[in-house]
């Protein structure tokens, strides 16, 4: 596993953007080099300490789901390995596990939600609604618990520093196009429904997750991009320890979400640090979600 990087510097290649975690740079036309970093977001705001692990982690949970669902799915992984487009090995090696290299895809500007269980902004819609992103839920459902069946809810997709916003389908087909919209909900209800199956069988309930899509400009295919079913865009729960009306533990970031809530913070940048005991149990839940799945 690489040293823990808060930001990759690849000198040989430009860089495209900064993400909350992902460091993007641009290979050549067709291709790009997608770092995973050690960063943190919460509340949309990237936090000044890095989790040692992290981005190998997020990195092995996407490989391998990309890999589960690729018959559901094609993906924007590409044949190229990391030695292809980096011949330094000094520049290569803070990159070795937590690397992508992936085909060059127009992102779609949607987060695709799937939520199968009622937390977080969905609650809170649902509580001051009953609906959550325009589809009405049945009434007394309590906090944590789970749906009747997934629903989709899609998102708009924010820069760094923002906040994503909840939308309704309509506005999705608004964005995209109505049979874009379709298929995106159609594939992120399978792919989410295929994973909290496997999930499952493995101790881990997975509350709600996001995906995003690009389209091929090539062939105006859908394609899964970015991550995928990671603790970063998932909510894990540990399933020998889910009890509907609380807010599960969990092997994901809202552990520090949680922590952050204690404190007199407006959720806006620059984040508090966080103590070295939250540093080291939340390294240890991403560590427990890779052990889980793969």
């Amino acid at each position: 596993m690489s040293d823990t990087l808060f930001q990759a510097q690849v000198g040989s290649l430009p860089l495209i953007h900064r993400g909350k975690v992902r460091d993007i740079f641009a290979v050549d036309d067709r291709h790009l080099l997608i770092v995973a970093s050690d960063r943190l977001s919460a509340f949309d705001v990237v936090l000044p300490d890095p989790i040692p692990g992290k981005g190998s982690t997020l990195t092995r949970i996407s490989l391998f789901w990309f890999e589960r669902l690729a018959h559901l799915c094609r993906n924007h992984l590409s044949d190229l390995r990391l030695e292809d487009v980096l011949s330094d090995p000094t520049e290569r090696a803070p990159l070795v596990g937590r690397s992508m290299i992936v085909r060059k895809l127009d992102a779609l500007p949607v987060e695709a939600i799937v939520r199968g269980y009622l937390i977080g902004s969905g609650w809170k819609d649902y509580q001051r609604s009953g609906a959550v992103c325009g589809i009405s839920l049945p009434p007394g459902l309590p906090l944590a618990g789970q749906l009747p069946e997934p629903i989709f809810t899609p998102s708009t997709k924010a820069a760094v520093g923002d906040h994503d916003e909840n939308v309704d389908f309509k506005h999705l087909c608004d964005a995209i196009g109505a049979a874009d919209a379709a298929r995106v909900r159609d594939l992120s209800l399978a792919m989410y429904r295929k994973a909290a199956d496997y999930a499952r069988d493995r101790g881990i309930i997975i509350a709600d997750t996001k995906f995003e899509f690009g389209r091929d400009p090539d062939t105006g295919e859908l394609v899964l991009i970015d991550e995928v079913l990671t603790p970063d865009s998932s909510r894990f729960w540990p399933a020998d320890e889910y009890r509907p009306g609380i807010s599960p533990p969990s092997f994901d970031k809202q552990f520090v979400r949680d922590y952050l809530e204690t404190l007199d913070w407006d959720k806006r940048a620059p984040g508090p640090h966080l103590p070295s005991t939250i540093i080291e149990e939340t390294a240890a839940k991403y560590a427990e979600a890779l052990k889980r799945l793969l």
